[in-house]
């Protein structure tokens, strides 16, 4: 059995630990965060279950990535949690999805990339990409075994497809 242990004393800034070493590193690492909302919906030409009103609590994981700063932190957890309550919370939570977001069949594959639309922008907005921070995927449980995900090579060259057209 392992004894607990109390530390004999706090680190402390600038005699324990400097600025210069609170980074370990200058890798490229992902941070996700996870967040739930209920929602309910229903499907347009859908032959099943879902073309009747009914809800979800579903289950959205955010992640993006970054070199650490100064601080070693890539980007901080209350950021991206502040971008999920005010860009899709404050949105979609307890609503009825087919009257709140844009013209489109409700489905989770939709919904993904809605939500990563979102969530990019408000990325931008907050100067958080100017800092090297990137969307690099979105997964969106509609069901505790149902999901779609979307990622950033995906949204990335399908950008690209339309500014070719």
């Amino acid at each position: 059995m392992t004894e607990f242990h109390f530390p004999a004393k706090l680190q402390n800034l600038h005699s324990d630990i400097l600025p210069s070493q609170l980074r370990y590193h200058n890798k490229r690492v992902a941070v996700s965060k996870e967040f739930t909302f209920d929602a309910a919906h229903h499907l347009h030409l859908y032959e099943g279950k879902c073309q009747s009103l009914h809800g979800h609590t579903y289950r959205l994981i955010v992640t993006v990535s970054g070199v650490p700063g100064h601080t070693g932190l890539t980007v901080d957890f209350s950021d991206l949690k502040a971008i999920y309550r005010q860009e899709i919370e404050a949105q979609l939570d307890h609503r009825y999805l087919n009257e709140v977001l844009p013209p489109m069949n409700t489905t989770a594959e939709n919904m993904v990339v809605w939500i990563w639309e979102q969530f990019d922008g408000a990325l931008a907005a907050r100067g958080l990409k100017a800092t090297g921070c990137r969307l690099e995927e979105i997964t969106l449980y509609e069901t505790p075994t149902s999901f779609a995900t979307a990622k950033r090579e995906w949204m990335e060259s399908t950008e690209e497809s339309e500014q070719q057209r």
